[in-house]
């Protein structure tokens, strides 16, 4: 079968859904990198949330979510599973986060090692290297006005 991108709030997705997107992103953060953090932290239910989730033969292989920030959008929780790795899943899911954004000023904070791969989706670095549950990140920014997408 083919991969499927999908898009929902939490409201509307299944439960098997919702519980196979936390699995992926548990399983990246918690337990592949080693992070001791509050997955469940609240934003995923907040008006406007958006998950993105590319899934084949009804598994879940990568992820995203979207929250509103003030005038901008944030991008977090991009996590693939190890089986869905090497296909290119991220960056279509970053792809379609762009293109559902409607041209909204996009805000993330990437692990500093993955600087590089969202320059190539027009994401800036805005700010000074930080750690967050360990790991070394950078806030970026894509301005409303950035190129069409890239190829990373």
């Amino acid at each position: 079968m083919s991969v499927i991108i999908r898009e929902s709030s939490v409201a509307l997705m299944g439960p098997l859904t919702l519980y196979a997107i936390l699995k992926v992103r548990v399983d990246v953060f918690v337990l592949e990198q080693g992070s001791a953090y509050q997955e469940l932290d609240g934003r995923d239910i907040e008006p406007g949330a958006v998950i993105v989730w590319a899934e084949e033969d009804r598994q879940v292989l990568s992820t995203l979510r979207i929250l509103i920030e003030d005038d901008s959008r944030r991008i977090g929780r991009v996590a693939t599973a190890a089986s869905g790795r090497g296909r290119g899943l991220g960056a279509d899911l970053i792809r379609h986060a762009i293109r559902i954004t409607n041209g909204a000023r996009i805000i993330l904070d990437a692990q500093e090692h993955l600087e590089g791969w969202y320059e190539n989706f027009g994401f800036l670095r805005s700010g000074e290297s930080f750690l967050e549950d360990g790991i070394s990140h950078i806030p970026m920014t894509r301005p409303p006005s950035a190129p069409e997408l890239g190829e990373p």
